[in-house]
């Protein structure tokens, strides 16, 4: 592994020096290795006062900043009184000073978009990057916390040999993927790390970061089709389904593959659930032969869950809010096309499979949900791809109306199971996966 010389910098953003003064002694128990002094933020700032308590009994190296309103901080009086004050800084001892548009430049971008130039500074030779004491407290929009640098992208560990994985979607933030992935690296000993890519163009973000070092991705929403035609090549299940959720760089020749693993996840999830609840076995056989099966949505998730269901003997109902969408998809598998308003009077069965393969109910939205509580009494078994939060409102009324509900959570720890061994080789640890999902969702 390269050396890592990057440093983690803790900003102090409050508006007292005793404040600032207890933040510095938390920063340096966080693990950071110098704290950032943002003066700008201090109220009634008296320099040479509070310069000289701040920069006596430092526990850690400073940076003094005090950025001016033009440069997205605080300060809006006279620059050259400002630049007096830092220069007053570097007579008191501060260890580094912070000017703007002076080396030494740090490539740092802001927001959601810039989380991987914050995550991946090691790599690259960065000089230094900024974590949070805690969230909410950010000098700058896009700052990651130390807790989130350090346990779950393993920063210290990231060097320039260091191969990147990550999920590839709009949005991202919500994807418990770098907290499931990276533990599993660590556990396998794998020099590798997994972060968020936030992604409009799929084609120009692959033709972009097409380093060999950038060795694979999951693909989520609204990417999963479009990566169908963006890979080199697509295994043969997921040229049928149409959607590609996993991206691989080959290693002997850096071409792009495609495979799909929500299939696998979400009905293997479904036939364990059906299982639980009709004491079925393998011997007898999948649960779904026979069942009809209503899969919300005609994208990417949902193909892979009309497709799979079909291959275990189900027949098949796509709703969507397309009804063209919906009849499109539905011919594919040889099923019936409804649009989503019909839903709600589409009973021909007793004991249905509903399986929502949308973002309806995911956070924040949590409210939401694609059918009502009364139309859901047709249903023996409710399946949820959403699993942000958990427990979304169609698993509780589900559950409240009698019938079995399958989390979504159990479907993205499958799917990324088999992500792990297609970007390794190596078998997942699944124990180790599961535990890190429950521990932090």
């Amino acid at each position: 592994m390269g050396e890592n010389t990057t440093l983690l910098c803790v900003p102090l953003i409050s508006h007292n020096v005793e404040d600032m003064l207890v933040q510095m002694n938390r920063a340096k128990a966080s693990g950071a290795d110098l704290v950032e002094i943002r003066l700008d933020h201090l109220e009634a700032f008296r320099p040479s006062e509070d310069l000289q308590r701040l920069l006596s009994d430092r526990p850690l190296p400073a940076l003094v900043t005090y950025r001016p309103k033009w440069e997205g901080g605080e300060y809006e009086g006279d620059d050259h009184t400002r630049l007096d004050v830092l220069r007053l800084a570097m007579e008191m001892g501060a260890d580094y000073i912070d000017v703007e548009l002076q080396v030494p430049i740090i490539g740092l971008v802001m927001r959601e978009r810039g989380w991987i130039s914050r995550i991946l500074c090691p790599k690259f030779g960065g000089y230094l990057t900024f974590g949070t004491l805690e969230a909410g407290k950010e000098s700058a929009p896009g700052q990651l916390t130390m807790k989130e640098l350090l346990n779950v992208y393993n920063i210290r560990q990231i060097g320039r040999d260091t191969k990147v994985y990550g999920i590839i979607g709009n949005p991202v933030g919500h994807s418990k993927g770098p907290i499931l992935h990276n533990e599993a690296f660590t556990s396998v000993g794998l020099n590798a790390v997994y972060v968020p890519f936030l992604v409009d163009n799929l084609r120009e973000f692959l033709h972009v970061y097409s380093s060999p070092d950038f060795s694979g991705f999951s693909c989520t929403i609204p990417h999963k089709e479009a990566a169908v035609e963006c890979c080199d090549e697509v295994d043969p299940v997921a040229k049928s389904i149409g959607a590609v959720n996993t991206i691989v760089r080959r290693k002997s020749d850096g071409k792009l593959v495609g495979y799909n693993t929500d299939y696998q996840g979400a009905i293997s999830a479904i036939e364990d659930g059906m299982r639980g609840s009709y004491g079925a076995t393998d011997k007898i056989g999948s649960p779904l032969a026979g069942k009809l099966f209503v899969v919300i949505g005609a994208g990417g998730a949902g193909k892979a869950l009309a497709f799979g269901a079909k291959g275990k003997g189900a027949r098949i109902v796509i709703a969507n809010r397309s009804y063209d969408r919906a009849k499109a998809l539905a011919s594919l598998v040889g099923g019936e096309a409804i649009s989503l308003g019909d839903l709600e009077s589409f009973h021909p069965d007793e004991g249905m499979i509903l399986a929502n393969s949308t973002s309806i109910g995911m956070h924040p939205n949590i409210d939401e949900t694609p059918i009502s509580k009364q139309a859901l009494k047709s249903y023996s078994v409710v399946f949820d791809a959403v699993y942000t939060p958990k427990v979304t409102r169609l698993l509780t009324e589900a559950e409240e109306v009698g019938a079995t509900v399958v989390s979504g959570l159990e479907m993205f720890i499958r799917q990324a199971m088999g992500q792990f061994e297609l970007f390794t080789g190596l078998r997942a640890p699944e124990k180790v996966m599961r535990e890190a999902v429950m521990r932090n969702i």
